[in-house]
């Protein structure tokens, strides 16, 4: 069995703190003994300490837990890095600023890559009113269709979501430099230009 939590984890993170083995059994009202042994691999933490273990370690605990430290570089998102992930079991849509790790159902979702539309999922746009008329000649069956349409901007992202008994179409601001998504459940993300 993988422990939940390894010691050279534990040890590497502290040693990056410079905090001595005393001084972080100090923060978590254990002995310097304790994390010695956690570090050495002949015990582990118990499960109510890794939330203030991870605290005392400056990570989050999903940091902790993994090993693996996450410095965001990105502190003023983006929306046009947004990424789409859908649940291949109840079709649960996702919108993330950039990549992220996320589970539906009890599976990791991939992010998906829009493709450029074939003649088979053309993405239809009509200027109306200062939106869009988005529209495809898309079949939309229980078991094929188009899931949602999406308008991503600089600084704003509008989802539609469609079902099956639906037309594939929708209206969407048109918003200087955008991109306009459909998403089929059976071959996936297309984008065009907006």
């Amino acid at each position: 069995m993988n422990p939940y939590v390894t010691g050279q984890t534990i040890q590497k993170l502290r040693e990056k703190r410079g905090v001595t083995q005393k001084q972080l059994a100090e923060k978590l009202f254990v002995s310097d003994k304790a994390i010695s042994k956690w570090e050495t691999g002949k015990g582990l933490p118990d499960i109510t300490q890794l939330e203030p273990l991870a605290k005392a370690l400056e990570v989050s605990v999903t940091e902790l837990l993994s090993g693996d430290c996450v410095t965001n570089t990105n502190r003023s998102g983006n929306m046009q890095r947004t990424k789409f992930y859908v649940c291949p079991v109840c079709g649960n849509v996702i919108h993330a600023i950039g990549t992220g790790a996320f589970h539906c159902c009890g599976i990791l979702l991939p992010p998906i890559e829009p493709e450029i539309p074939d003649k088979y999922h053309e993405i239809l746009l009509d200027e109306m009113d200062g939106e869009y008329y988005v529209h495809m000649t898309h079949v939309m069956d229980k078991s094929h269709f188009i899931s949602f349409f999406a308008c991503v901007s600089c600084d704003r992202v509008t989802l539609v979501k469609l079902y099956p008994e639906q037309a594939p179409e929708t209206r969407l601001p048109k918003r200087g430099n955008c991109r306009i998504y459909a998403y089929c459940n059976r071959h996936g993300l297309y984008m065009v230009r907006g």
